[in-house]
């Protein structure tokens, strides 16, 4: 009899071990903090080889580097929960400010002639982005056109439109309250890392605790069954799409604060980034999958790359291209440890 239970048991105990150490792995890699290890070693390997990069006003500079690339990314990051894309988030980036500038400065300084008072240009960038994201919503729920035709096409309206209010001129000093965000500190620290931590961790609390949160992620896993369990996933897809919309507004606040102007250019290529600091937290563009701690750990690699290439003077044009690699390589590990944690074959 004794013997019996002995021999029971034993697997147990021999089984113990591997299992705890797979499930901390699967929650490691759930929980999006695949990357950090890799970006604790980009930092030792950054300290050694540039002292300067492990100074506090260096570490902030990146912070403040990345919190436009950050707002546009947790924006994004909205959309590709639900299994959609929103690529119109780029010329939300350039249109919703430059709009705004061009209703504050006089006729003189490139603007309409409206020259509004100057606490309304935050006002009207955010609340144009917002309408650019209910367009968005509606082009997809109502009208039932695919998202990436469907905002591929705005991207390149919104393109156009920034040259067309702002008569191909970039808008100068347009005034404080469509700036202080990206210009102005507060204790030292850029108001534009404060945005960035504030959205981050108010974004990651309702994607982790709030039942909108946990519809986001139901809609992307399966939207029939979120549909059966009485979401409303239409609402729900719709609003995606506002939230993304604003936080890629907002984004071009803090972009224009930065540089004290509006500029025809702005925002061109962030898009990209966006999707590969996505991608590299580990982020489903097939939907359902996807945390904000991950979205960060993107963000923060993507910013530590440029700086550390920078700092080390490699030329201008080898650091979009070492950008890209390392985004391969860091994508690939990625998507590996998924599989390997998950036992199932994943899509990034």
């Amino acid at each position: 009899m004794s013997t019996d239970i002995v021999s029971k048991s034993s697997p147990q105990k021999e089984n113990s071990g591997p299992s705890r150490l797979s499930s901390f792995g699967s929650a490691f890699v759930a929980g999006g903090f695949t990357m950090y290890p890799v970006l604790l070693i980009l930092v030792i390997v950054g300290a050694i080889i540039a002292p300067r990069f492990a100074t506090a006003a260096n570490l902030l500079n990146i912070l403040d580097q990345v919190s436009v690339l950050g707002l546009t990314t947790i924006g994004l990051t909205f959309v590709v929960l639900i299994g959609r894309l929103d690529l119109s988030l780029e010329g939300i980036v350039g249109f919703a400010p430059m709009l705004a500038a061009v209703t504050l400065v006089p006729v003189a300084a490139g603007g309409l002639g409206l020259e509004l008072p100057s606490w309304a240009g935050l006002f009207i960038a955010l609340g144009t982005a917002g309408l650019i994201g209910f367009f968005n919503g509606f082009m997809v729920v109502r009208v039932g056109l695919n998202p990436f035709i469907s905002t591929l096409g705005l991207l390149v309206l919104l393109r156009g439109g920034v040259l067309i209010v702002s008569n191909g001129r970039s808008i100068y000093s347009p005034g404080k309250a469509l700036t202080y965000l990206g210009s102005e500190s507060w204790f030292g620290v850029p108001v534009s890392v404060v945005m960035f931590i504030v959205v981050a961790v108010m974004v990651g609390l309702v994607f982790h605790y709030h039942r909108y949160g946990r519809a986001l992620y139901a809609i992307g896993g399966n939207e029939d069954a979120a549909r059966a369990a009485g979401i409303n996933v239409d609402g729900v897809i719709w609003s995606a799409f506002v939230f993304a919309a604003l936080l890629a507004g907002l984004a071009g606040v803090l972009m224009t604060g930065r540089l004290d102007s509006a500029v025809t250019t702005q925002g061109q290529g962030i898009i990209f980034s966006a999707f590969a600091a996505a991608v590299i937290g580990g982020v489903s563009l097939g939907g359902g999958r996807g945390t904000i701690v991950g979205v960060i750990s993107g963000v923060l690699l993507i910013g530590v790359i440029n700086n550390l290439l920078t700092l080390a003077q490699v030329p201008s044009f080898y650091v979009q291209a070492s950008t890209g690699a390392v985004i391969i390589v860091a994508a690939v590990l990625t998507t590996i440890a998924s599989r390997r944690s998950s036992g199932v074959r994943t899509r990034t």
